[in-house]
């Protein structure tokens, strides 16, 4: 069977994922999960005992959880088309660096906030949320922005599925105005090249739920129910 990935809605970090095998271009599906109702049944904790997306059901029926383990899984698959690098190289190592720094701090950095919004805090508990999501947020920014000092992607002149990640993040900006994009101009540079580019366009299409044309991979969406019955074993 073709991949499935279990993506969330609304603005889940698997919009990354969604945009990697869009630029793979192999065969796969998709499992459109609303947040937090559908996440938190027994029938998706089949898959993800976390209750969390991204999960991607493999080819071989194997449930993989983690936005990096999949990315990488599909970095794996499209060597040639300088998604991902050999095991052991250095740009192995620079691809697998920007990951760890997309998600422990670039990624990490909105949790306050998030908090915030989805507990529906209030009053200074919200005030003292927002001021240290504000300042975590506004690090992270400044941070990336210096990496990308005289590159056109994040790992330089090619773009990678660092990228991919990075564009399903970094939206998340509407959701918590605690910053301008714009004044950090090397990511706001990147944030609109990407905007522009058809995978994500296709994947802003498919969770918006609106009829979305893709690279030739997406062999359309399936169920839950219907797609459990491809799981073997969790990984």
């Amino acid at each position: 069977m073709s991949p499935i990935l279990f993506y969330g809605v609304p603005s889940g970090c698997s919009f990354g994922s969604i945009v990697a095998l869009e630029w793979l271009g192999a065969p796969y599906r998709l499992c459109r999960m609303e947040m937090p109702e559908m996440v938190h049944t027994d029938a998706y904790r089949r898959l993800n005992p976390l209750a969390e997306t991204p999960t991607l059901l493999t080819a071989e029926g194997v449930a993989l959880s983690e936005s990096l383990a999949i990315l990488n899984h599909i970095a794996a698959q499209g060597i040639d088309r300088g998604l991902g690098f050999a095991q052991g190289t250095a740009d192995f190592d620079r691809l697998n660096r920007m990951l760890a720094f997309l998600n422990t701090t670039f990624f990490n950095a909105f949790g306050p906030l998030w908090h915030a919004l989805e507990h529906a805090i209030d009053g200074e508990a919200k005030t003292a949320l927002t001021e240290y999501g504000r300042g975590k947020v506004e690090k992270a920014h400044a941070e990336l922005d210096a990496m990308l000092e005289g590159k056109e992607w994040l790992l330089g002149e090619r773009r990678s599925l660092a990228d991919a990640y990075f564009i399903g993040i970094a939206r998340w900006t509407q959701y918590h105005e605690v910053i301008d994009r714009r004044d950090y101009p090397n990511v706001q540079r990147l944030y609109d090249r990407l905007e522009a580019d058809p995978a994500v366009m296709f994947a802003h299409a498919i969770e918006q739920g609106v009829p979305a044309q893709g690279a030739g991979g997406f062999e359309g969406e399936i169920g839950l129910d219907a797609a459990l019955g491809g799981l073997r074993r969790a990984a």
